[in-house]
């Protein structure tokens, strides 16, 4: 399954705002998604409040995004992208979509794709820049980051959640952003600025209990 054709819809910007330093605090990062347990499934649950752990980690997260504009945009040149699945364009406007038209979808679904999504296109800009790339410590800092919260998101939750069937068309997606290069049948390009953009807005979105009150809105 491939996201539908949607109409362009204006998506709220999040300032993600608090500084940045080289200092970055690393969290303790014990699981991984894109380890074993990455390869295990979803299970389809009663929304239940994000755990307060995961606030702590996302929020360090969402730090370091408040500077994506100057290490996402400003250090590479105008209009360059990267290749990546069609699926991994992973915006508020697809998770709308998701909540109204999958059947068996829930939050926790909605949350592990989202980490699955952005493990990938982080991973990505990292191996298309060069050592002394301007932007790589601060992308490898963000992704370490990433993996925090990660961790603790797994952690937080008993291991039977993750091997349960996903509903057939977020299975879809699922097999498609972890299929082979040369199997996946077509690609797109999309900026380093636009994916970090789509990264900090549906983390809002999907852990909203972590951030203001505003963040909801960006779900509706």
């Amino acid at each position: 399954m491939s996201w539908p054709i949607l109409s362009v819809r204006s998506e709220v910007k999040r300032d993600c705002s608090a500084p940045w330093s080289p200092s970055m605090v690393h969290l303790s990062s014990a699981w991984l998604l894109g380890g074993p347990l990455g390869l295990f499934l979803l299970v389809p649950v009663f929304m239940a409040p994000t755990p307060s752990s995961l606030c702590t980690p996302l929020k360090t997260l969402n730090d370091s995004l408040s500077h994506r504009r100057r290490y996402m945009k400003h250090n590479f040149p105008i209009n360059y992208g990267i290749r990546i699945h069609y699926e991994e364009m992973f915006k508020l406007s697809n998770i709308s979509w998701m909540r109204v038209n999958v059947d068996g979808l829930d939050e926790l679904t909605l949350q592990r794709l989202w980490f699955q999504v952005n493990q990938g296109i982080l991973k990505k800009l990292i191996r298309v820049m060069p050592e002394r790339h301007l932007s790589r410590r601060y992308t490898a800092e963000l992704e370490t980051r990433f993996r925090d919260a990660e961790g603790v998101f797994v952690q937080a939750h008993p291991a039977e959640v993750f091997q349960q069937e996903l509903p057939d068309s977020v299975q879809d997606i699922w097999d498609q952003l972890t299929e082979e290069p040369e199997k996946v049948p077509s690609w797109r390009y999309a900026t380093p600025k636009s994916l970090m953009d789509n990264l900090c807005h549906t983390m809002h979105c999907l852990f909203s209990q972590c951030f203001t009150t505003e963040a909801q809105h960006d779900c509706e």
